[in-house]
């Protein structure tokens, strides 16, 4: 059982709060604004050249009367705007832009004129089945775009103030904890999570408890209830993708209680969402079987589940966690939704927990699997992220069918962009914790960061040479003298770690994977610094697509081959892991530190099997950071390298 000492105490620090000033993530957060959102933009008012048509603008201007026609896309088409709007309330909290607020406010019009009498939001069944509502929670999607919409209205009145939109979710919230409590709902639950973390947070921000109820409400009904499997029975129910296949309750972690549940099953990005405000609610209601059941779940998705750059979900079909140790690098799914969820679930366990390994695991996934979902100049997008890419290979009607080769304009189902976009914009929340004595560092990120220590205003600054040095200079000063304690997470890949004050070196005392600094006065300077030498790594043997194989790691940065630096036919390459690894400063990818290593790659001439060995060349092998791969020249990409 987790320790849970810190329930009451710590909390997120506000957006408005945080000042991100970063070498590494300023070419990543500042796109945010001046790029990304743009670009998004465009894309949900199908302005993009030569990308799939997204129509969610156009179907929430339908609903709303505005314009005449049928709905196009996917059921839950309208969270790709909710997203966004979730991330330009982000991104004003960091950077003021009057043209996007103006943007944000005319979408929230947009919204607002499409929301229905009753509170109900969804163009998808308002303009296909007017007046009917929650009558398909198994694949309709309907609490989920909820839940999304709900998200973004919270973020915009963090930020802004102002309680138009906030409001207005109230009125959904409201309806939804009506129907929900009614006979025909009694055991009723989503099929898609998201409307339970979304309720938690209109919770928090409001103080209503109803809403704090319902979340609690459909978390203890999971797995409890038939309803998804014989919902299609209802009178009511409304077909919507025409499934004629068994219901399987373990795609929606439907299958066992949840406080019972062991293992990570079914949709990655559903069962993390649902982790997510499963976390949230064993610390606010002190629910210990909850916090034990997450702590199962989140053992089992890091130690048998997860890739090593901090992927979920392996199999492309359906989107799912399969058994342990299968995870298979070309044919990988590891949709960059899943990760954004598992940092989602790993912030909130720290919270919880005050316990520093969720932020290694939350930093693992932001910085590998998030990253590379978007190229570096914020315009193109991977909803998959494999290990290995063989382009030739990823050939349509094939287990090789969702994995791309480059990064696309856009997607027809466009969940993973916009939530890239909303997890940049919120960045600075991953950063610190807050508590009534402490300001805990969870990741080293250059900045400036406004909290306080016993109501005492401080400014907490960050000078980090993360994620290519191990070096950080943390500055704290308070407006009068006051007491506190600093706590900065020591990485779990930190070599020899060290702290020097103005008095020198010291040893701190450690909590749960943090040094503790006491604080005292008005300011205090601490040098944290340790070894961060790139590594190879080795995967549990009973993972096959990696036995033989090794990988390079340095910090929180996971490393891979590019056919641009190393030729094709990565495959045939072997490492020599008796030599050094070589870090060379000032790659073309941001100005990157790349890895050299020797080793040989093996030539063949014959035929296509033979008795004969083939002959092997020396060769030099060059690695550069997985998140970057697939920004220049197209080609082929592995993480998994064989051994000679």
């Amino acid at each position: 059982m987790a320790n849970t000492e810190f329930e009451k105490n710590l909390k997120y620090l506000p957006l408005r709060d945080t000042r991100i000033d970063d070498p590494f993530w300023n070419g990543c957060v500042r796109l945010v604004t001046g790029e990304i959102l743009p670009y998004q933009y465009d894309s949900l008012w199908d302005r993009i050249p030569g990308a799939p048509p997204s129509r969610c603008i156009r179907n929430l201007r339908v609903a709303a009367g505005l314009e005449e026609g049928e709905f196009e896309g996917w059921v839950f088409q309208d969270t790709d705007l909710a997203k966004w709007l979730e991330a330009a309330a982000y991104s004003l909290a960091a950077l003021p832009d009057r043209k996007l607020r103006d943007t944000a406010e005319d979408m929230i019009d947009l919204v607002l004129q499409a929301q229905q009498p009753n509170g109900y939001l969804n163009s998808y069944f308002t303009v296909k089945y007017p007046g009917h509502q929650f009558c398909n929670l198994k694949e309709g999607h309907e609490l989920y775009t909820a839940g999304h919409f709900i998200e973004a209205a919270v973020a915009w009145y963090q930020v802004t103030g102002e309680d138009r939109f906030l409001n207005a979710m109230r009125r959904f919230a409201d309806l939804i904890c009506e129907v929900f409590h009614t006979p025909d709902y009694a055991d009723a639950v989503p099929g898609h999570e998201e409307i339970e973390l979304a309720l938690y947070r209109l919770y928090e921000v409001t103080g209503e408890e109803k809403y704090r109820a319902m979340a609690y409400d459909f978390i203890n009904r999971r797995g409890t209830t038939d309803y998804l499997s014989r919902e299609h029975t209802l009178p009511r129910f409304i077909d919507v993708w025409h499934d004629r296949g068994p219901y399987i309750p373990e795609y929606a972690q439907a299958h066992l209680p949840v406080r019972e549940q062991t293992t990570a099953e079914g949709h990655a990005v559903r069962a993390l969402y649902l982790y997510s405000a499963m976390a949230d609610l064993a610390g606010s209601y002190h629910d210990e079987a909850l916090l034990a059941a997450c702590e199962r779940l989140y053992d089992n998705i890091v130690e048998r589940r997860m890739y090593l750059t901090g992927g979920i979900g392996s199999s492309g079909t359906l989107e799912r966690f399969t058994v342990d140790y299968d995870l298979p690098n070309d044919t990988a799914y590891a949709e960059s939704c899943a990760s954004i969820a598992l940092a989602m679930f790993c912030k909130r366990m720290a919270r919880v927990t005050g316990d520093a390994k969720y932020m290694d695991t939350a930093e693992l996934a932001i910085y590998n699997t998030v990253l590379a979902g978007i190229a570096m100049d914020g315009r193109s997008f991977f909803y998959v992220n494999p290990l290995e890419v063989i382009p030739d290979q990823c050939i349509p009607a094939t287990d090789r069918a969702h994995v791309k080769p480059v990064r696309q304009k856009w997607f027809g189902c466009a969940c993973c962009p916009p939530n890239i976009a909303r997890t940049l914009a919120s960045l600075g929340e991953y950063v610190l914790l807050e508590g009534e004595d402490s300001v805990r560092v969870n990741l080293l990120i250059s900045g400036a960061y406004k909290t306080h220590l016993h109501g005492v205003p401080v400014e907490l600054t960050v000078d980090s040479s993360l994620p290519w040095e191990g070096r950080a200079v943390l500055r704290l000063r308070a407006e009068r003298p006051v007491t506190g304690r600093l706590l900065i997470r020591v990485p779990e890949y930190a070599e020899d770690p060290a702290f020097a004050a103005a008095g020198g070196p010291f040893v701190p005392a450690t909590d749960r994977g943090y040094a503790v600094i006491d604080v005292s006065g008005t300011e205090t300077r601490v040098t944290f610094t340790f070894g961060m030498t790139a590594r190879l790594i080795y995967a549990n043997p009973r993972v096959s697509a990696d036995a033989g194989k090794v990988a390079v790691k340095k910090g929180p940065l996971v490393y891979c081959l590019e056919e641009m630096d190393n030729g094709a036919g990565l495959a045939s390459l072997r490492i020599d892991t008796t030599k050094a690894l070589k870090e060379v400063p000032g790659g073309d990818l941001r100005d990157c530190v790349t890895i050299e290593a020797e080793g040989e790659r093996l030539t063949w001439s014959g035929r296509l099997y033979s008795t004969r060995a083939p002959d092997a060349v020396p060769a030099k092998l060059t690695f550069v950071p997985y998140c970057f791969w697939g920004n220049r020249t197209p080609g082929e990409m592995t993480v998994w390298v064989n051994k000679k």
